[in-house]
C-alpha cells in the first residue's frame, strides 16, 4: 500500500492491481462479478499489498465486448451495482490505504450509446450523425464500404444501416467510433473525467489511447498494400489514417489540465500499442503521464532479450520523465503461466491455434509454466517503475484453455470465422475457496465454467500455505515496499559479465544494497557472493536453479 497516500508522484512506483469486475466476486449469487463483491473483498486486496487497483469497465453495457461496449460513461450497469456501490468502493479503498483507478474508453461507445440513437434516428447529413463516423459507400448504389479497413476483430470495419449510409467501427459493429474532431465529444469527456475524478477516482487507464485521432478527410484514404495494425508495421512519422496520429497528443493535453485541477493530479495511463519511438508522447508530464510497455510480456524469456526490453523501456520513461509500467498479464492476453509454458516460437496464430486445440498441443508443461511465471514475477517487481497485476496472477492461475466454444463470449470468436478463440480463457471467475459451486466466486454458479481443480488454486487453498505463489506475492510486495523507502532512483545497475548474460543470467543492483539475479538458463548456476538472500521464487540449494529469480541484500544494508 501507498507510504504517502497524499504524495502526488505515489504512481511512479505503485503496484496497481486489475480487477475484471464481472470475474472478480458475485454479491447476489447471479453468476457476475458486482460492485458489492469487490467492495467485499478489498481486505484481501490491502493484505496483498497492493497501492491502487484498476477497474476494467463497469459501465452500462450490451456485453458486445466484455464492457467495453459503453452505453453511459456516467453510471454502473445496473447488473453491478448503482454508483453508491462505486461510492462505497471508493470509500473503503481509501479507508484501507489504497487508490481506486478506472477505464475510460474513448475511442467507441456502444450502439445503444443515446448519441448513436439519435444517430439512428436522425438520418445522413444530420448532425447527430458528425459525432461519429459515416460516410456513403462505394459502387453502384454505394453498396461497397467507404475504404478497405477493417476490424480488429476480423471483417470489415464498416457496417451499412438500412438508409444506405456506412459507418466506422474499428472493433466490433455494436461499436461505433467517434469522431474527436468534433468539439462536443471533446467536451463531453472532459465532463465524464472530471465526473469519476470528483468522485475519489485517482487516475484513468485510457483504452484504445493511439486510435482516437483519425484523418477523415475527403476522400477517405484506402491502407491498401500498407499494413498497419500491428505497433512495427505502423510509420514513424504518425501518418497512418486510423493509428497513433500526431494530432491525438492535443487530445491528451486537454485532458491533462483537467487532471491538474486535482490535488493530487490525476493520472492516466494509455493502452497505446505502437513503436517504442513513438509510445514517449502519451507518457509525457503534459499528456497522459504514463503508457503501457508490453514489450515485457511479450518478449521471449531469456536474458538478452529480457535486458535489451529492460533498458528500452527505462531510457524510454527517462525521456518522457515518468515511470516505466511493467506488466505480465491482463483482460487481453494469455494468462503467463500457460503462456510461458509454451515454445518461445509460439506466437500469434501458434497461440491462437494452441486455443483452438483447447490447449492440448502443444502440450503444455503448467508445472514450468508456474516455476517461470514466479521468475518473471520477482525480476518484475524488482524493477523500478510501476508494476500492472491481474487478478488471479497471485494465485497462479493459468489459462482455461478448454472453454466450450457454445459459452464463448469475446465477439472475436464470431468476427474471426471461428479461427480466433478469442479471450475468454483469461477472465474466467476467480477461485476464493476449495468447494462451493463458483469455489466461493458467489453463492451460485458463475457466468463463464471454471475448471474441476480450481479450488485448490483458490486463495483459501494457498493463504497461509509456505510456498504458495498467494505467500510469494505477498511476501514479495512487503519487501518492494521496503525497496521502496530505500530511494526513489528509477534505474538499474547491472552486475556481471556478458558471458554471464549471454548465458542466460539477469543480475541487477537496486538502491539501499538490494540484488536481482535471475537465472533463465538450463543448469544451475552459482548465486552471487554479495549478501543474504532475502526471497526466491522456487527452492534454493547453494546454486541458482534454472527458471529461478532471488532477491539479495548486501550486509548491512
Amino acid at each position: 500500500m501507498s507510504d504517502d497516500p497524499v504524495n502526488s508522484d505515489w504512481w511512479r512506483q505503485a503496484v496497481i492491481y486489475q480487477i475484471y469486475p464481472r470475474s472478480f466476486a458475485d454479491s447476489d449469487a447471479d453468476g457476475i462479478g458486482d460492485l458489492p463483491g469487490i467492495t467485499g473483498r478489498l481486505p484481501y486486496l490491502a493484505g496483498l499489498g497492493v497501492d491502487a487497483v484498476w477497474l476494467s469497465p463497469f459501465y452500462p453495457s450490451a456485453l458486445a465486448d466484455g464492457g467495453y461496449d459503453v452505453a453511459d460513461y456516467r453510471d454502473v450497469d445496473p447488473r453491478l451495482g448503482t454508483l453508491d456501490d462505486f461510492d462505497r468502493l471508493v470509500a473503503e479503498a481509501d479507508r484501507l490505504g489504497f487508490k481506486v483507478m478506472v477505464d475510460i474508453v474513448p475511442n467507441h461507445t456502444s450502439n445503444d450509446h443515446a448519441w448513436f440513437q439519435e444517430a439512428l434516428r436522425a438520418g445522413p447529413g444530420s448532425p447527430a450523425r458528425e459525432r461519429y463516423v459515416f460516410r456513403e459507400g462505394r459502387g453502384a448504389g454505394g453498396g461497397r464500404p467507404p475504404t478497405d479497413w477493417v476490424s480488429c476483430f476480423g471483417g470489415p470495419a464498416w457496417t451499412r444501416l438500412p438508409d444506405g449510409q456506412w459507418y466506422l467501427h474499428l472493433f466490433a459493429p455494436e461499436q461505433p467510433d467517434l469522431n474527436w474532431d468534433h468539439p462536443e465529444v471533446r467536451a463531453d469527456f472532459l465532463t465524464t473525467l472530471r465526473f469519476w475524478s470528483d468522485r475519489g477516482v485517482a487516475g484513468f487507464r485510457v483504452d484504445v489511447a493511439h486510435g482516437l485521432a483519425k484523418d477523415l478527410a475527403e476522400p477517405l484514404r484506402d491502407i491498401g498494400d500498407v499494413p498497419g495494425y500491428e505497433p512495427e508495421d505502423l510509420p514513424e512519422d504518425g501518418s497512418h489514417p486510423l493509428w497513433d496520429r500526431d494530432e491525438v497528443h492535443g487530445i491528451f493535453r486537454e485532458w491533462r489540465t483537467v487532471f491538474d485541477e486535482y490535488d493530487p493530479p490525476r493520472i492516466g495511463v494509455a493502452e497505446a500499442w505502437v513503436r517504442n519511438s513513438r509510445r514517449v508522447s502519451y507518457a509525457r508530464a503534459d499528456e497522459l503521464g504514463q503508457a503501457f510497455n508490453f514489450d515485457f510480456l511479450n518478449a521471449p524469456l531469456n536474458a538478452p532479450a529480457l535486458h535489451s526490453v529492460i533498458d528500452g523501456a527505462l531510457s524510454a520513461a527517462r525521456e518522457a520523465g515518468a515511470s516505466a509500467t511493467w506488466v505480465l498479464s491482463n483482460h487481453d492476453v494469455i494468462r503467463h503461466r500457460s503462456r510461458l509454458a509454451l515454445p518461445d516460437d509460439l506466437t500469434g496464430p501458434g497461440r491462437d491455434a494452441w486455443l483452438l486445440a483447447d490447449g492440448r498441443e502443444p502440450e503444455t508443461d503448467l508445472a514450468l509454466g508456474l516455476r517461470r511465471a514466479r521468475a518473471a514475477t520477482l525480476l518484475m517487481l524488482a524493477l523500478p517503475g510501476s508494476s500492472y497485476l491481474y487478478q488471479g496472477e497471485e494465485l497462479g492461475l493459468p489459462e482455461v484453455a478448454d472453454l466450450p466454444v457454445d459459452v464463448l463470449q469475446d465477439p472475436t470468436w464470431e468476427r474471426s470465422g471461428h479461427r480466433v478463440k478469442g479471450r475468454d480463457g483469461c477472465r474466467v471467475p476467480l477461485p476464493w475457496a476449495r468447494t462451493g459451486p463458483s469455489y466461493g466466486f458467489g453463492a451460485g454458479g458463475a457466468w463463464l465454467p471454471q475448471p474441476e481443480g480450481f479450488g485448490e488454486l483458490s486463495v483459501e487453498a494457498q493463504e497461509g500455505r509456505a510456498g504458495s505463489t498467494l505467500e510469494l506475492y505477498r511476501e514479495a510486495l512487503r519487501l518492494r515496499r521496503e525497496l521502496r523507502r530505500a530511494g526513489t532512483d528509477e534505474t538499474v545497475e547491472w552486475q556481471g559479465s556478458v558471458a554471464e548474460l549471454s548465458a542466460g543470467v539477469l543480475h541487477f543492483r537496486r538502491p539501499g544494497g538490494w540484488h536481482s539475479v535471475t537465472n533463465l538458463s538450463s543448469a544451475a548456476v552459482p548465486l552471487p557472493a554479495v549478501g543474504e538472500v532475502v526471497l526466491s521464487s522456487g527452492p534454493l540449494s547453494d546454486e541458482l536453479p534454472p527458471d529461478t529469480t532471488v532477491w539479495l541484500r548486501e550486509a548491512g544494508a
